[in-house]
């Protein structure tokens, strides 16, 4: 195929900075003396994953550490990638190692590595044969591996800021090779913008297909609410699982278990499945949220919602999507507590806030005789000794003593927990 017949770069490829000063967003990690910006500028890179919503710069960001420190790139996408390209890529690396150069090896979605594809890289990553940089839209705390997760450094990236998109926008238009020979006029930037809801690629496609169906009106390409409203509504507002509807429609689906409606939970969750959703983003989100908005005032909805994570893996789509409905309705349906949250968010405080308070000696094992004789296990009352298998005592640090975590609600379960533990702790929860 001849140069001019060769197909055209999206605008989105074409306008990708080639310097790190042209990159845009992400002050968080680039403005003066911020974590990226740092490195860069004193060469000492290491191996890190970059965490945020698509559009936000995350590969542009990897290419530009390339660049900026003359590192030779590879590039990988998990999605089409097994070990033997990994391996292929890692003695490329090796190669140029023992010539004194240093590898990059970037790969797209390494949430979607498998374990074995992760275990691939470990050895080059400790052993600093490459620097891996690996871009991911999935919290890499789920989806990476701990022995990998620890060699690297995990930055989040934002989506970017109203005024980042109309940088950018104004930046295509002027700059492009096509869009800068013709006249363009955008009469309402916000409403694009705010269409775009912070992510680059949409808003560069959804402005190269403007421009192309609009015919020029005496030489001027008028960009109209009208026209971005039918681009969106012809290329961009179908479901995208690693966009900015992902994370609306995934919101919905947990607000409306959160708020007793299991109507508005089977709607939502099937316009993710309609739209390619993972299934088990799915079941982990149900997960936690059985814990979260649920807990003891149904103690059943914790295993419910670990069933349907294991029967889904097991049996897949299209029979999980079954398994997904019927565990929606349930959690949705159930009697809720977020005292679990509260519970856990306090005692965190407190063992930060306090991270060295002493063991009470009496609920102290005693194995040895020196530790009996220093009053380890001494005056520890067995409940199961006492009537109804219960005595107060003692179990927090003395700082702490009397200090309730636990806060049952009066709904489910809960209630009668409550009703119980008062009976049993009169002193501290007997009013």
């Amino acid at each position: 195929m001849s140069p001019v017949n060769q197909p055209r770069a999206p605008l989105a490829e074409r306008v990708r900075p080639k310097k790190i000063e042209d990159y845009v967003g992400q002050e968080q990690l680039l403005g003066e003396g911020k974590p990226v910006r740092r490195m860069i500028e004193e060469g000492s890179l290491m191996s890190m994953i970059f965490w945020g919503p698509p559009g936000t710069g995350k590969t542009t960001l990897a290419k530009l550490i390339a660049n900026a420190s003359k590192s030779e790139w590879f590039e990988l996408s998990a999605v089409s990638s097994g070990v033997k390209d990994v391996r292929d890529a890692i003695e490329k690396a090796e190669a140029f190692k023992r010539m004194g150069l240093q590898s990059i090896l970037f790969i797209d979605e390494i949430h979607r590595f498998n374990k074995s594809q992760q275990d691939a890289l470990l050895h080059a990553v400790e052993h600093g044969t490459v620097t891996l940089i690996g871009a991911t839209t999935e919290n890499p705390s789920f989806e990476v591996i701990s022995a990998l997760l620890s060699r690297c450094r995990v930055y989040v990236l934002e989506p970017l800021s109203a005024e980042n998109l109309r940088t950018l926008l104004h930046r295509a238009i002027k700059q492009d090779e096509v869009l800068k020979t013709k006249t363009i006029v955008i009469p309402n930037e916000d409403f694009l913008l705010s269409l775009a809801a912070g992510d680059a690629r949409i808003l560069l496609n959804a402005l190269e297909l403007a421009v192309s169906i609009t015919p020029p009106r005496e030489g001027t390409i008028t960009l109209t609410d009208e026209i971005f409203s039918e681009v969106f509504q012809r290329r961009l507002s179908r479901y995208d699982k690693k966009g900015e509807e992902h994370y609306n429609i995934i919101s919905a689906f947990i607000k409306s278990m959160r708020g007793s409606d299991p109507d508005g939970a089977i709607y939502w969750l099937a316009r993710m499945l309609e739209g390619g959703e993972d299934i088990l983003f799915i079941a982990r989100r149900m997960v936690i949220l059985s814990s979260e908005d649920i807990g003891n005032a149904n103690p059943f909805a914790l295993v419910m919602a670990t069933s349907c994570f294991q029967a889904i893996h097991q049996v897949g789509m299209p029979e999980a999507q079954l398994i997904l409905s019927q565990t929606a309705a349930y959690l949705a349906s159930s009697p809720k507590s977020n005292a679990a949250t509260t519970q856990s968010s306090a005692a965190m405080e407190d063992a930060r806030q306090f991270p060295n308070e002493p063991v009470p000696l009496h609920i102290r094992n005693a194995p040895t005789q020196l530790m009996k004789d220093l009053g380890y296990h001494t005056g520890y009352k067995y409940g199961h000794s006492f009537e109804g298998n219960f005595t107060e005592q003692q179990y927090l640090p003395d700082r702490l003593a009397g200090k309730i975590y636990y806060s049952p609600s009066e709904n489910g379960e809960e209630k009668n927990i409550k009703e119980r533990l008062k009976a049993w702790w009169t002193k501290r929860r007997g009013q």
